[in-house]
């Protein structure tokens, strides 16, 4: 009867076996020191198993980023204080040796000392021997000389000038000479006009062009200095021969 009744009684008989099956996988997943902080929240614990490992975990995670965080600090403050003290030696050395050599270099001779006073008693006997010359009489003789070669360069300069030819302005001028008719003698027309000869007047090639109705003209070339010959004069020379000469023209001018 008692076997009975108990079968139908809600009882977990085996709970201490689940309890250390349970132990042990948290055990085997964070160590023994999780299995002991279980062990002592003790089952009146307010939070479960799976809260209480889920809240190490996150907390031994932190824990270990702030550990390598400052490990790495470490190592960068250890290599800085590396450098500065290398860089203080290298300054220290630096610092003896400018210290060794600014002695040496500050270091001024006796003798050089002694030098000025000589000097300013061989200045002082120069000077009471210079007292008896006379400057102003140098300076006299030396505005003599320099008036004497700059008279002597000008006139160097103005018979140069002088000798040298001067430049002569010149023209070309291309005349057209034209006869009454076509019964005139052009040959005899172009010899009237070259007989013409003057100072300053040089003639050059000619030809005969057609005008029309059988007429041709004479065109000549000569080149005149402006100075001696104008077109003017030109002109009533060439016209003084009537029977031969209507008119002159200028067909061009240009000057050389």
């Amino acid at each position: 009867m008692a076997t009975n009744f108990l079968v139908h009684e809600k009882i977990w008989f085996d709970k201490f076996k689940y309890d250390d099956a349970e132990r042990k996988f948290y055990e085997q997943m964070n160590g023994p020191v999780a299995g002991c902080s279980r062990q002592s929240s003790g089952p009146g614990a307010s939070s479960g198993p799976g809260g209480d490992h889920s809240e190490l975990v996150t907390r031994i995670a932190s824990l270990e980023v702030e550990n390598q965080s400052l490990r790495g600090v470490v190592q960068d403050l250890q290599q800085a204080v590396c450098k500065l003290e290398a860089r203080l030696g290298v300054l220290e050395k630096g610092s003896l040796a400018h210290r060794a050599t600014a002695p040496q270099t500050q270091h001024v001779s006796p003798m050089r000392q002694v030098e000025p006073s000589t000097k300013k008693v061989a200045t002082a006997t120069e000077d009471d021997e210079d007292d008896d010359i006379d400057l102003f009489g140098s300076d006299e003789e030396d505005d003599k000389e320099a008036t004497r070669l700059r008279e002597e360069r000008l006139r160097q300069y103005a018979e140069k000038k002088a000798k040298k030819p001067a430049l002569v302005a010149k023209s070309s001028i291309l005349l057209d000479v034209k006869p009454w008719d076509d019964e005139t003698d052009m040959a005899k027309l172009e010899a009237c006009v070259r007989s013409v000869q003057l100072d300053g007047l040089t003639w050059g090639g000619s030809k005969l062009v057609p005008v029309g109705y059988g007429i041709r003209k004479l065109q000549i070339q000569c080149v005149v200095e402006d100075e001696k010959v104008g077109t003017d004069l030109l002109e009533e020379e060439i016209t003084k021969f009537e029977e031969h000469v209507q008119s002159v023209d200028i067909a061009a001018f240009n000057k050389i």
